[in-house]
Order: structure tokens, then C-alpha cells, then sequence
């Protein structure tokens, strides 16, 4: 096991077991996924690579950005 792995594993430890649980559940889809790439919707295309572009350029979304967003999905 690598350190980076294992100071992951230690900072997951300190979560709720629901959390543990969760990232689990990913850790398991990505190992079983084998890297294979998502299908990407050819409409969706020119939005996903302005979105790459921008994380390349460390272009994120601030706090309030996503806070902002997020409030809009509540009900």
C-alpha cells in the first residue's frame, strides 16, 4: 500500500460509518470500472471541454458559487 493511500485511509477513519460506507462504495466502482471512460452525450461535448479547459486553468467556482448553487436544489 502507498502512504498516500494509507494517510487517506486514516483521514476516512475519522468519518461517520455512513461516510466510511460511501466512500467505500466509490472506492469499489472505481476498481471495478477499470478506468473505462464515460460515454459523453455529443451535445454535452463542447460544455464538457470549456469545463476541463477552465479546471486545467485552476479556473474553479468559489464558496458562494456553490453554496449559491446547491440552494437551489432545495426544496
Amino acid at each position: 500500500m502507498t502512504k498516500l493511500l494509507e494517510q487517506a485511509l486514516e483521514a476516512v477513519r475519522a468519518l461517520s460509518a455512513e461516510e466510511q460506507d460511501e466512500i467505500a462504495r466509490v472506492m469499489l466502482t472505481l476498481v471495478a470500472d477499470e478506468g473505462t471512460p464515460e460515454a459523453i452525450d455529443p451535445a454535452h461535448l463542447p460544455d464538457v471541454l470549456k469545463s476541463l479547459s477552465q479546471a486545467k486553468r485552476r479556473e474553479f467556482a468559489s464558496d458562494a458559487d456553490v453554496e449559491d448553487a446547491l440552494r437551489r436544489f432545495e426544496g
